[in-house]
């Protein structure tokens, strides 16, 4: 029975099916192990269009519900909201030969062991495939009649399961960052960009990956791919262009039909991956983009100072009638402004380009026109948005999360100081506070209201608070990064095997407490806590930050190697482990020479580089390689410190550019990238 204080979209939508839905927790199980009843475990989340189909069919029919009521206890869990119990039990999927995803209905033991898996199943059986009856009747027949099998099968998937999150991974093929950025780049669409597929998702931190590796190397297949997949993604379905933000993934490999579906931490990712071209180039279609998103999130996400977690619906068609328009509706919204222009930009046709209807998209036109029709085009998005936002809109979750909440704020952070838009600091800031005052509690945070906080929360609210600390210079963040660093490091932390554990030492336990390195699809913690290790280290000098970061970084390197697809945000930070440098501008804050320094490292795409801005006079941590040095001949001066060691006073803003500059190879073409408007 779904409580009535449930917040998650998901379960309310349950909420009246016959089936009499309990909520994960120790009272589920022990109803099962008290009864000697198998756990239906049925998994999914608000915007999953099979979830909602599989509820229709099944889960509100009477005949299925009374089967299931009497034989089974079952269990309905949000992905989002228990991202542990979802990462687990995919894993255990996996294993047992399924490939996952949702809705995934996976059977129990009273112990949460898992002994038989399904996805979705129609509601009649089917020459491809049984009906989700059939599967729950053959299940319980296992159960009931040979019981011994399922209990076979559920301790050789438990072993396995330890075995996949907690064995040592030590060993192995060890990682080579540019060998890895390689056979990543491999695996790319070289003429349509994105992970070869019949799907495209945008894989952030994948093309994180090789945007790095771009900015090491200079070499041109690295740009090739990034910047096409940037084309694919920016002109293409997956981009709002009337309402700005990003879509989850397109459903071709040209990226023409989006998934109606908005996700917070895919705004976040792609406005890093955007503000960090721009750095590079220049680039307006950049500028843009990342201007048009924060706008959307501000107009559309904002759930008091934090950001709400996915804008979504439960079927595709429906949400389709939201974005599309018919060529007659986008000559109505447009009378009087040359509507024949916006059409022939946009590709809309009378017969429409998606689902009979038109999704504006500019792929097959993203030169820029001259001045005057991108004012016009950008006044008639206006116009069409005004249109759009009469419509009945899709379905918000509204809850806030934590781990995506950070993604945005560091996200945001970054793109207000690099493109000097003061409000979108304040509104990082803002959002900040809002988490620590709605979802922490002292040292502790939960992931959403009524779940504690797990450890892909705390490493994003550690660096979201490194990144304030670097764009504000106020000392809270610094403070605020630390204690949630102690607590990752005293409860979370594997002492056997090394890594963070998905979980807390004080949580209920799951029947294994796993270790993530790959992304699910966000950046795992164990990679975001590189950064933000080594981040501490350079900023305090305590040799017990850098000591943690180095196990960390000796932990997992095999495995990521092993499974490249997956580990971009291992890579990336053990690069800024093992590459990572800071620049030291000592002056005062508000001078114009101070400032004219700062900005000249906030020009430059420096990955794995940090700033800090000092007083003439004030200390810096003991041991570190400038303390000692201040203003040269009376100016700001600037020091660029890496592996201990720091180069000669630097009081020149053009100096400092020139210092920075990436590789010789890379200086002819940081204009030539994308040069195109969206």
């Amino acid at each position: 029975m779904i409580p009535n204080s449930a917040t998650s979209p998901y379960l309310l939508s349950h909420k009246d099916n016959p089936v009499q839905w309990r909520s994960w927790g120790p009272e589920a199980l022990a109803e099962a192990k008290a009864q000697d009843k198998a756990i239906l475990l049925s998994l999914g989340y608000a915007g999953c269009h099979w979830c909602h189909v599989m509820a229709r069919e099944s889960f509100a029919d009477a005949e299925v519900a009374a089967f299931i009521n009497e034989n089974y206890i079952p269990i309905l869990v949000d992905r989002d909201e228990r991202p542990d119990v979802d990462v687990l039990y995919q894993g255990a999927a996996g294993i047992m030969g399924h490939s996952g995803g949702w809705p995934l209905n996976i059977f129990l033991k009273p112990d949460g062991t898992p002994f038989w898996v399904a996805g979705y199943q129609p509601k009649e059986d089917r020459p491809e495939s049984p009906s989700f009856l059939r599967v729950a009747r053959e299940t319980l027949a296992i159960w009931k009649d040979d019981r011994a099998r399922a209990e076979d099968t559920a301790g050789k998937i438990k072993a396995a399961v330890e075995n996949l999150y907690n064995r040592d991974m030590t060993q192995g093929e060890q990682l080579n960052l540019d060998l890895s950025a390689l056979r990543i780049a491999q695996r790319f669409d070289v003429f349509f960009g994105g992970l070869l597929g019949s799907l495209k998702f945008p894989n952030a931190p994948l093309v994180e990956v090789l945007w790095r590796a771009y900015l090491r190397s200079g070499m041109p297949q690295f740009s090739q791919i990034i910047f096409t997949t940037l084309d694919g993604i920016l002109f293409g379905g997956v981009y709002d262009h009337i309402g700005g933000g990003f879509f989850r993934h397109a459903l071709d490999e040209r990226w023409l039909e989006p998934a109606f579906e908005k996700m917070l931490y895919d705004q976040a990712q792609m406005i890093d991956i955007c503000t960090s071209v721009f750095q590079f180039n220049r680039n307006e279609l950049s500028r843009q983009r990342v201007a048009e998103t924060i706008a959307f999130l501000i107009r559309d996400m904002k759930v008091g100072d934090a950001f709400a977690a996915s804008i979504s619906s439960g079927s595709q068609s429906e949400d389709g009638k939201y974005y599309t328009w018919s060529e007659a509706e986008i000559d109505a919204a447009l009378v009087g402004t040359f509507s024949a222009r916006f059409k022939q930009v946009y590709g809309i046709t009378r017969d429409g380009n998606v689902q009979g209807r038109n999704l504006p998209r500019r792929l097959g036109n993203p030169v820029p026109a001259n001045e005057a029709d991108e004012a016009l085009l950008a006044k008639q998005r206006g116009m069409l948005l005004a249109v759009r936002e009469k419509r009945n809109r899709p379905i918000r979750d509204d809850r806030v999360l934590t781990d995506w909440n950070g993604l945005a704020i560091t996200a945001i952070a970054r793109a207000g100081i690099v493109f000097e838009r003061r409000e979108w600091i304040d509104l990082a800031v803002k959002a900040f506070d809002s988490i620590v005052k709605t979802l922490g509690d002292g040292n502790k945070l939960s992931h959403v209201a009524s779940v504690a906080g797990f450890a892909d929360d705390y490493a994003n609210m550690a660096r979201a608070a490194l990144q304030l600390w670097e764009v504000t210079g106020e000392q809270r963040f610094i403070a605020q990064a630390r204690a949630w660093t102690q607590e990752l490091n005293d409860h979370f932390w594997n002492n056997r095997n090394n890594g963070y554990a998905f979980y807390s030492d004080t949580a209920e336990p799951l029947f294994v407490r796993q270790r993530m390195v790959f992304d699910n699809p966000t950046p795992a913690a164990n990679g975001t806590m590189l950064t933000v290790l080594t981040r501490l280290a350079l900023l305090t000098g305590e040799r017990d930050y850098m000591a943690r970061a180095s196990t960390l970084g000796a932990t997992f390197p095999a495995e990521a190697s092993r499974m490249l697809n997956g580990s971009g945000a291992f890579l990336t930070g053990y690069e800024y482990l093992i590459n990572s440098l800071m620049i030291v501008v000592v002056g005062h804050k508000g001078n114009a020479r101070t400032h004219d320094l700062l900005r000249a490292y906030w020009n430059k795409p420096m990955p794995n580089a940090m700033v800090m801005q000092i007083e003439p006079g004030d200390p810096l941590p003991p041991g570190h390689p400038a303390s000692g040095r201040g203003m040269e001949g009376g100016q700001p001066t600037a020091y660029i410190c890496q592996a201990g060691v720091c180069s000669n006073p630097i009081t020149n803003a053009g100096d400092l550019a020139n210092a920075l500059t990436l590789p010789p190879q890379l200086r002819g073409q940081q204009m030539q990238g994308q040069q195109r408007v969206g």
